[in-house]
């Protein structure tokens, strides 16, 4: 239902009999049938040429993602059954899949219609890591902050992202924002509470000194920054932020992901960083089993 449409006063466009799509009128002789490629038996070769063409990383999301769904699988049969198909894919995926089930021992690989190939080489065009952007351009940053966030600091962090072609995002204890160190107001794009890292590609913690005692006790400003490192995003701080490392236990756990924002210069180095859009050398630390 296209009607009315609210975008046009006549309406909106309309099918035109002159000058619209036309089928052309082909003349067809021939046998119709029904047939399937014997290559439909197929059921496991591009699967495995899919998997061996990931990143390392990525071949553990694939393993986590049949890991979870088959977790919400009540029967085992069913289980074990799904872990005998992935053999014929890769035999290290399954191996995986079934050590995250807590399948002792592997079950025979299941019979398949056609043995798959293992002749269709890597293709890095399959792997989105292997073709991941260069730029940080029209991504979003969150700035966790209070009143009283060094003016100049946050002037320089601003343009530093803009010079990247990325959005910046105040996330603030209340909607109306706060100010900064010189009196100026800053506007808040989002209320921490409803403002969580999930919603940012890269997160910078900006509090002032005399706020982030108040702010590290309080359990959404925490998960803002617990979930930013679960996700392996790139996280940028002030010295005035390592107490909400410390209160969400980070403090001893800061990586090559967790850069210091105190300087226009270090603000313009992060967001060279966060082109990568991801630290994935913090997953094995944060999903460990």
């Amino acid at each position: 239902n296209y009607e009315p449409n609210s975008w046009s006063e006549d309406s909106g466009p309309r099918e035109n009999p002159q000058t619209g799509f036309h089928s052309y009128p082909e003349h067809i002789q021939g046998e119709k049938q029904r047939v399937r490629s014997e290559t439909f038996g197929d059921h496991y070769s591009q699967g495995r040429q899919f998997y061996i063409s990931q990143t390392k990383v990525e071949q553990g999301h694939m393993a986590n993602a049949f890991v979870f769904e088959l977790s919400k699988v009540e029967r085992e049969d069913i289980r074990l059954r799904m872990v005998a198909h992935l053999l014929n894919m890769d035999k290290d995926l399954a191996r995986a899949v079934a050590t995250g089930l807590g399948i002792d021992e592997l079950p025979a690989a299941a019979e398949a219609a056609m043995a798959p190939r293992d002749d269709l080489a890597v293709s890095d065009k399959l792997s989105i890591l292997k073709n991941g952007p260069d730029s940080f351009h029209g991504r979003r940053v969150g700035v966790l902050t209070t009143d009283g966030v060094d003016a100049k600091l946050f002037t320089a962090l601003k343009k530093a992202v803009e010079a990247a072609g990325a959005n910046l995002t105040v996330v603030a204890p209340t909607i109306g924002g706060v100010k900064d160190s010189d009196g100026g107001q800053i506007p808040a794009g989002e209320k921490v509470d409803g403002g969580p890292s999930v919603l940012f590609d890269a997160v910078v913690l900006l509090p002032a000194a005399d706020k982030v005692d108040v702010l590290a006790q309080h359990s959404p400003a925490r998960d803002f920054v617990n979930d930013a490192f679960s996700h392996c995003k790139f996280i940028g701080y002030s010295k005035e932020a390592l107490p909400l490392f410390t209160a969400t236990g980070l403090d001893s756990k800061l990586d090559g992901g967790c850069l210091a924002v105190d300087s226009a210069k270090e603000a313009a180095d992060f967001l060279i960083e966060c082109k990568l859009l991801r630290f994935w050398a913090r997953e094995p630390v944060v999903h460990p089993l």
